[in-house]
């Protein structure tokens, strides 16, 4: 049992501990429960108040979470927000209600926020004006300290001793009234999140990677909102079978015929069309809605004017000039494919052949991911382009300048130095 363990075993929390001896019957890991029940949905501006003013008041950090509809919903948007602190208990917060939470957010803008795969809540956060100065990821945490599964079911058993309930994960967040049973799961997730915090906290200050993770954490908290994609249709799923131009312009206008119609019926744009429908269209290229409807994805439950909808994108496509079709590949920032670097550049593929074993070996030691270590496009990037001189100095700078942290820099630079000047 890890340090951590033990301290979560000595709290009034039951934690499952270290493997009983064989005649010893082992007692069942609980069920968690809600140790206040299940907190009403605050949907109206009076009731907001009044939980703003507790968790104002409360103390310690405050565990978030958030719902959304992905593949019901366009877009990512919160439909649900869940928060605990100690002295205010918990809160299940509707944002269609009240969707600025900015009061909120500066409530408990100078406290710890812990959440669970803090990148994808924070981007819909964000959203309703809730932004973090200072968080603690509790999934980032758990593979930084070496845990083989690190979702927050398995988490919650393996360093706290209980099972949360499963099922509701991937529901249609967006339905109002939310069933009780939503409602139950969703408080549960932020239940036991400043527990687990405290005892990955112990467990990694044990290791000796407490400072990594608070590197690993400031570095989410201060990172700018992504940029939007460019070009998202050359992400359609089975996008490697269009070849030609024409073919890639019908893609590229069923994609985004299908975005609009998606955008205005707040629909996922699968509901709308599917992925495969738009790239068998763009590989048939159909002359008329009657070959159209008879393509895969466009079959007799959809209607006449629907598919007309779809046969203009494809006419559009068929009538653009050669200079406005699309260029074959995307132009991409950076290396080439690892796979192409033996005909490219053979040194560099040696380079970063040796430097990927000398990362896979060092993160083995460490007891954690090799993404996490270092990121893969972060190696290919040095060894690519190595300095000119290599040594702990140059290839330092290197890594930093791709967005390393201090402690991947202090951590990899020796390997990586090694592995650069062998080849």
């Amino acid at each position: 049992m890890t340090d951590a363990q033990e301290t979560a075993a000595d709290s009034s929390l039951r934690t499952t501990g270290g493997a009983p001896p064989d005649d010893v019957e082992t007692a069942p890991i609980p069920l968690l429960e809600p140790r206040e029940g299940i907190p009403p949905v605050i949907a109206d501006e009076a009731a907001l108040a009044q939980v703003v003013a507790a968790f104002a008041a409360g103390t310690g950090p405050v565990a978030v979470d958030a719902e959304r509809a992905s593949g019901y919903r366009y877009g990512q948007r919160a439909y649900l927000v869940q928060l605990r602190r100690e002295g205010a208990g918990s809160a299940l917060i509707d944002p269609v209600a009240c969707p600025d939470l900015s009061g909120f957010g500066a409530a408990i803008e100078d406290a710890e926020w812990v959440l669970h795969a803090a990148t994808q809540d924070l981007p819909c956060l964000r959203e309703i004006g809730m932004v973090p100065s200072e968080l603690f990821d509790t999934e980032l945490a758990g593979r930084l300290a070496g845990f083989p599964r690190v979702g927050l079911g398995a988490m919650v058993e393996n360093v706290l001793g209980y099972v949360l309930e499963k099922g509701h994960s991937a529901v249609d967040w967006s339905t109002r009234p939310l069933p009780e049973p939503w409602l139950r799961y969703a408080a549960l997730d932020v239940e036991l999140l400043v527990d687990l915090r405290d005892a990955l906290e112990k467990e990694l200050d044990r290791q000796g990677k407490l400072d990594w993770a608070h590197q690993e954490f400031d570095a989410i908290a201060s990172a700018p909102p992504a940029p939007p994609r460019k070009d998202p249709w050359r992400r359609t799923s089975g996008m490697h079978k269009v070849r030609r131009r024409r073919q890639m312009a019908v893609v590229r206008e069923l994609w985004t015929a299908r975005d609009r119609v998606a955008q205005r019926r707040d629909v996922s744009p699968g509901k709308v069309l599917g992925d495969t429908a738009i790239v068998e269209a763009a590989l048939a290229l159909p002359p008329n809605v009657h070959t159209l409807s008879g393509l895969p994805g466009f079959g007799h439950r959809m209607g006449r004017r629907q598919l007309e909808q779809w046969q203009a994108a494809v006419d559009r496509a068929k009538e653009l000039p050669d200079a406005e079709l699309p260029q074959p590949g995307q132009q991409m920032a950076g290396p080439p494919p690892p796979r192409a670097w033996a005909d490219k550049d053979p040194a560099a593929a040696a380079r970063l052949s040796a430097a990927r074993a000398a990362v896979s070996t060092l993160a083995e030691a460490l007891n954690m991911p090799q993404e996490n270590l270092i990121t893969p496009d972060t190696v290919r990037r040095v060894c690519w382009e190595p300095p000119s001189v290599v040594d702990a100095e140059s290839v330092g700078a290197a890594l930093s300048s791709h967005g390393a942290r201090r402690w991947q820099v202090e951590q990899v630079t020796p390997v990586l130095v090694a592995a650069l000047a062998s080849r």
